[in-house]
């Protein structure tokens, strides 16, 4: 007996190192001892071994280190008054994957997630990972003394954890991953920067920018994307001082003045979906300095200073609770409402939102683009990022003329689209006006107007 329990216990750690959330059971009869003798050896392990589930669903994993240290990684929450405490624990784990306990915290999981066992990361954390403009701003500083690539996209999932729970105090949404990461979070709670005022905002963003592109980043609005930053600036009446701040090129070139038009359109694209009944919007308002054009966006996840909130997309939300491989926004509201995570309600005002984007010529309305708020079920957050990108420059800075072609509803749908086609036709009758727009582009505005008014006469 006692030979045969020497070589369970030896192949007991290569076995747990194969695969991840394995029963007693299974375990047992893999290592040819009995469940009762297996426990016995798992006690030995005690540390090594996260062991989750009760009675029946209790499964075992071996833990695997992260870049050598085994400790689990604390994951902290900031509610809205900008409180922190301890929400869950993240564990790194043989062959690969994590656990960590979400449900009991209140987010929505997967029912293979439940206990807490994801073959990636929980989803929520791939919101947090560097990525865009700044992402790629941040791994070109700091890649070398964090031991990732300069390319955020090329990180592993070790990589994203590891990245996070050293620089990822001011991310997406409430969490915080690491004691590093947190300790940076009370020291920048401590001592908060300055917020911009008055007259000084102007000259700061002009500053701003121009540090953003000495960084020398790969990639902006000449690959279909604002270069962009974060900071503090303090207006009457706003609800936190936090703003995401897009800004376009300086010069006069076409391309420049197409990204600058396009800034100005996503304010008033904003402005005019918050037209439709029950539909928040990022507040957000432009400023124009140095020859550069800004539209600035107050982040709809931080309250005051220190408060934050959930926020989660519906790019990583599908990941994990889908897995659908359409683009389609109502198709997954749709999913979203059978299985009891989203109110039908919400899904309503997505589909407005889905044809509001259609009729202004938004044709970058991937899944990205739509977020939630997470608390048991999903509740639908401000909209954002929605603008006529059917209009941007080509990558090589060309501003081809491009024709827009509205789409029509099905009858189910007739009501929705007239509703979007509502809050559309102010967009264009409103971008149509704006001086702050180029007068080709206002003609484009005025003639879609057109096109959108004689569309609504016909069905």
């Amino acid at each position: 007996m006692r030979n045969r329990n020497q070589a369970a216990r030896d192949q007991l750690v290569p076995v747990l190192a194969r695969q991840a959330a394995v029963s007693a059971t299974d375990l047992a009869r893999s290592v040819g001892v009995s469940v009762p003798t297996l426990h016995r050896l798992l006690q030995e392990l005690q540390g090594r071994v996260v062991v989750t589930g009760k009675a029946r669903r209790t499964r075992y994993a071996l833990r695997r280190p992260l870049r050598g240290d085994p400790s689990e990684l604390p994951l902290y929450e900031v509610d809205e008054a900008g409180r922190a405490e301890l929400a869950a624990t993240v564990a790194t784990i043989h062959p690969a994957g994590t656990w960590t306990n979400l449900a009991d915290a209140g987010w929505p999981v997967p029912e293979e997630s439940r206990d807490g066992w994801w073959g990636g990361l929980p989803y929520p954390l791939y919101d947090m990972r560097p990525q865009g403009y700044m992402g790629r701003q941040l791994a070109r500083a700091e890649h070398r003394q964090l031991g990732v690539s300069a390319d955020p996209q090329a990180w592993s999932d070790d990589d994203i954890l590891y990245v996070l729970s050293r620089s990822g105090p001011d991310v997406s949404g409430n969490l915080i991953l690491g004691d590093p990461a947190y300790e940076r979070w009370l020291q920048a709670k401590t001592a908060p920067p300055r917020a911009l005022e008055g007259a000084s905002v102007g000259p700061a963003y002009a500053r701003l920018a121009e540090e953003a592109i000495a960084a020398g980043v790969p990639g902006s609005s000449a690959a279909g994307e604002f270069p962009k930053f974060t900071t503090l600036r303090e207006l009457p009446g706003c609800q936190t001082p936090h703003v995401l701040v897009k800004f376009s090129g300086a010069d006069g070139s076409a391309a420049v003045q197409r990204w600058a038009d396009l800034l100005v359109c996503e304010h008033l694209a904003l402005e005019s979906a918050a037209t439709m009944p029950d539909i928040a919007a990022a507040r957000s308002r432009v400023l124009q300095h140095g020859g550069r054009t800004f539209l600035e966006l107050e982040r709809f996840d931080r309250h005051g200073l220190f408060g934050r909130s959930r926020l989660n997309t519906l790019e990583a939300i599908n990941a994990a609770l889908l897995g659908d491989g359409s683009r389609d926004w109502t198709r997954l509201a749709g999913h979203l409402v059978r299985l009891g995570l989203l109110g039908p309600d919400d899904a309503q005002r997505i589909q407005h939102l889905w044809w509001f984007g259609r009729l202004i010529a938004n044709t970058d309305m991937h899944l990205d683009n739509l977020s939630f708020r997470p608390r048991g079920t999903l509740t639908l957050a401000p909209t954002y990022d929605m603008l006529p990108m059917l209009y941007a420059p080509l990558p090589g800075g060309e501003v081809p003329p491009r024709p827009f072609e509205p789409p029509l509803p099905l009858p189910p749908q007739r009501a929705a689209w007239t509703l979007a086609q509502q809050a559309a036709l102010l967009f264009w009758d409103r971008a149509a006006q704006d001086a702050r727009i180029s007068e080709g582009f206002r003609d484009i505005a005025k003639a879609n107007a057109r096109k959108l008014r004689e569309l609504a006469e016909q069905i």
